[in-house]
């Protein structure tokens, strides 16, 4: 991994969003495009999903790569090897603890949770909203 400055690192890090996200956008077009009707950044319900679809209680993530610690072993050996390794790998551990914690909780409240790498997102959003429409199908049909 590259070495920042401390001030490239701060520029980074503040321009670093957490709502609205390119990946957030991309996935609210298309899902809209096709008809699905959500609320964005949820307050009311535990990890504040990024898309809800109240009628069917989906609950969507558009988690990011780093941060959520997409593969993981190989992730933790590369922070691991950087400076301030031990924040890093500390911080991303947690995330991915809360997740955790977030899928259980909303699981008992009877809620669908799915979760959307950003890449899978950008790559193949037609996927991602195949994902969500066959969701949406299944509680539909097994709702009897």
């Amino acid at each position: 991994m590259d070495v920042l400055t401390p001030e490239q690192r701060r520029k980074n890090m503040r321009n670093i969003k957490s709502k609205n996200t390119e990946i957030e956008v991309l996935l609210q077009r298309a899902l809209w495009e096709k008809g699905i009707r959500y609320r964005k950044n949820y307050k009311n319900l535990p990890g504040k999903p990024d898309l809800v679809i109240l009628k069917y209680k989906i609950a969507i993530f558009c988690d990011s790569e780093f941060f959520h610690g997409k593969d993981w072993v190989k992730l933790k050996c590369q922070l691991e090897k950087c400076n301030n390794s031990e924040f890093w790998v500390n911080k991303i551990s947690r995330n991915r603890m809360r997740d955790e914690e977030v899928n259980k909780q909303l699981f008992f409240q009877g809620w669908t949770v799915i979760r959307f790498w950003g890449t899978d997102i950008k790559k193949h959003t037609d996927e991602c909203v195949k994902v969500v429409e066959e969701t949406i199908f299944d509680i539909i049909m097994y709702s009897d």
